[in-house]
């Protein structure tokens, strides 16, 4: 078994080992380019192919419209992390619904950036026992720490997250963390990081630099968030 599958596993078992109430809410958060969709779909693959049933989302499915998102100005950091996304409709569409005491039909979607548009989609159950994996920016804020049974934060310096997300293709800016077209996204993440302390709040923090080898940083005991340690090995 390779480090990554071995990782993965390792962390799946921390999941299933977690009682869902009605459904197990996790969060996989980094920045750009830090491998956030890849590591919460390979995740899902394991504990599905364990028998779970999994919601996968991601935070895409809630941007701000593109009036809020550069109402601060379109090369804005800080309306990069405050006004991206819309995390009241994150809550209501998707997240309360699958906690306690909620309703249990949600919406992995309300809004396309790319039309800037609302989209229209139709509500789903989530049967008692799942697990809703979702990858996003800035998951550890305030306004969403409440929501999660347990969640992960990815570690990438910047040196190595912004060519990776550069080598998605046109598009998706420069390779270079220092270039102007970067600050929005460089410096954003370093306000969340000074105003949120992610990985200070999550349960997991991996070091995903190495996609091979990715490593345990910290293992906080189960339902105590950022708190604690675990050996890593």
């Amino acid at each position: 078994m390779n480090i990554r599958t071995e990782l993965l596993r390792r962390l799946a078992d921390r999941l299933e080992a977690q009682p869902p109430a009605p459904v197990l809410r996790v969060a996989v958060d980094g920045v750009d380019g830090a491998g956030k969709t890849t590591f919460a779909d390979e995740l899902a693959e394991v504990l599905q192919a364990r028998g779970q049933t999994v919601i996968r989302a991601s935070i895409d499915g809630f941007h701000a419209p593109r009036a809020v998102r550069y109402r601060r100005g379109r090369t804005s950091p800080e309306g990069f992390y405050r006004d991206s996304y819309d995390l009241a409709g994150l809550r209501s569409a998707l997240l309360d619904p699958l906690g306690p005491g909620g309703s249990g039909r949600y919406r992995t979607a309300i809004f396309d950036h790319t039309t800037d548009s609302p989209v229209h989609q139709s509500e789903e159950v989530a049967p008692p026992g799942s697990l809703l994996i979702l990858d996003g920016l800035f998951l550890h804020r305030p306004e969403l720490r409440d929501v999660w049974d347990d969640s992960v934060f990815l570690r990438v310096p910047f040196g190595v997250s912004v060519p990776r997300g550069a080598a998605r293709g046109p598009g998706y800016g420069s390779p270079d963390p220092h270039a102007e077209s970067n600050r929005r996204y460089v410096e954003g993440n370093r306000l969340y990081f000074r105003e949120a302390d992610p990985e200070g709040h999550a349960g997991v923090v991996v070091d995903n630099t190495d996609l091979a080898a990715p490593f345990f940083v910290r293992l906080s005991p189960v339902g105590i968030p950022g708190e604690g340690t675990a050996p890593a090995g």
